[in-house]
């Protein structure tokens, strides 16, 4: 059944309440816009999000490395990318009803899309949320939390290339959180206040900038088409020139075709050596790279992928839920997640909580593969109910202990999608999921 799509974000918000997924951060007291917690099932399905990324970009190439960033940084470092004097939004305020808006996302630049009042002249605003480092008063050092996720990357390519066996072309990787203090977040997790980023920042040659920014912009379209059941909702979007930063020739962003339509996910940028050039201008340090067998020594130039965890984790809600009607009438609903994302890869059941040798068979199993998977036990009464829980959270297989388990020591499995059922020996319960999951 397809969703309407007006209607989709909010029934994936109330789903993912229900379910653990994602909550409001602070809501009993009333919550705080743009913040959100991962809940039980939602820091699995993220982590195993996460965890897919690290594997395809690191753990698989042996031109990438991996680091973890701190969230603050030395202050000038912002002030090396222009994020200081550069970082804005320019907003608008109506001047009936005071509501502001971010001019550049205004389909009509002169009334308020509220209320239709006038709006006033637009007026720019710094985004980088600010700190102190220090405890004492007057000898407190003003900081920021990091706007983006990338800058520690620079920071830390000397110390990589001294300490590692890195030879251009090569990658550094990272995971980390972002701060923006955004004046309106919406959509849910598209735009909000902290999140997090995954970065590759690749260093090449300079003469090979732009075959390397060709192999990128390929690579990350692919990877995400894998993990989408429609890769026809994901697109590329040139910048057009007057978007373009002036070191760049060119950038794309990969875009998802939302709810409220074309919604940026991930950005593939051509930064040439700004970044090395404005830390060494700013540091005083040297971060120019000698080729070992030429004596060259140059200024690496970076294709720079950057995407939105949080905001692709909700494109893929979005993508994966589904709505059925059943042979009885009802609805189903489910996440039609790839098994690799989803927070459990299998739940057992014992068929009746009331039978003792069907509830210790069943925590057996659900024990014996624990170590190996993340399974889920559940021994409540009604397994109509149970195979709806684990459908709306995305469980590609249910495995049900019954009394034919009890005589030839199998067990019966369930098919998220098609709701299709087989016998699999109990002995065997692990080689078959590991045959699924490869």
């Amino acid at each position: 059944m397809v969703v309407n799509s007006d209607d989709k974000v909010q029934k994936i918000v109330s789903l993912c309440k229900r379910r653990g997924i994602i909550f409001q951060n602070s809501e009993i007291y009333g919550g705080v816009q743009g913040f959100y917690d991962y809940g039980p099932i939602g820091s699995l399905m993220k982590k195993n999000w996460k965890d897919l990324w690290i594997k395809d970009n690191v753990q698989l190439r042996s031109d990438m490395v991996l680091i973890d960033g701190t969230i603050i940084t030395h202050p000038k470092v912002w002030e090396a990318s222009g994020h200081v004097t550069n970082f804005t939004d320019t907003m608008v305020e109506c001047k009936k009803c005071h509501k502001r808006f971010r001019l550049d996302l205004l389909d009509d630049n002169s009334q308020c899309p509220e209320c239709g009042g006038p709006l006033t002249e637009g007026r720019k605003y710094n985004i980088l949320f600010e700190t102190e480092i220090g405890v004492i008063e007057g000898e407190k050092l003003p900081a920021y939390l990091r706007g983006e996720a990338c800058q520690t990357i620079y920071l830390d390519f000397k110390n990589i290339v001294d300490s590692t066996r890195v030879k251009i072309p090569f990658g550094i990787a990272q995971i980390g959180k972002a701060f923006r203090n955004e004046v309106t977040p919406k959509n849910f997790l598209y735009r909000t206040r902290e999140f997090e980023q995954w970065d590759i920042q690749y260093f090449v040659h300079p003469k090979e900038m732009d075959k390397w920014y060709e192999y990128w912009k390929e690579n990350r379209m692919t990877w995400y088409q894998k993990y989408f059941n429609q890769p026809d909702n994901l697109r590329f979007r040139q910048h057009e020139k007057d978007e373009l930063v002036f070191y760049a020739q060119k950038a794309f962003d990969i875009e998802y075709q939302a709810p409220w339509g074309w919604a940026e996910m991930e950005g593939i940028h051509w930064r040439s050596d700004y970044d090395l050039t404005q830390h060494s201008k700013f540091s005083g340090q040297d971060l120019s790279y000698i080729d070992q067998s030429t004596n060259e020594r140059y200024i690496p130039w970076i294709v720079e992928s950057s995407g939105g965890i949080d905001r692709s984790f909700f494109f893929l809600l979005l993508d994966a839920y589904q709505e059925e009607k059943t042979k009885s009438g009802d609805t189903r609903t489910l996440l039609k997640l790839n098994p690799h994302l989803a927070a459990y890869k299998l739940a057992i059941f014992p068929l009746a909580a009331n039978k003792p040798e069907l509830v210790n068979l069943a925590q057996k199993i659900y024990t014996d593969l624990s170590s190996k998977y993340s399974v889920d036990f559940d021994d409540s009464n009604n397994i109509g109910k149970k195979y709806r829980r684990q459908d709306e959270i995305g469980t590609p297989w249910c495995a049900v202990v019954d009394y034919q388990s009890l005589e030839d020591n199998t067990v019966s499995i369930r098919d998220r999608d098609t709701m299709a059922q087989i016998r699999v020996k109990i002995t065997e319960i692990d080689s078959w999921l590991s045959k699924q999951l490869n």
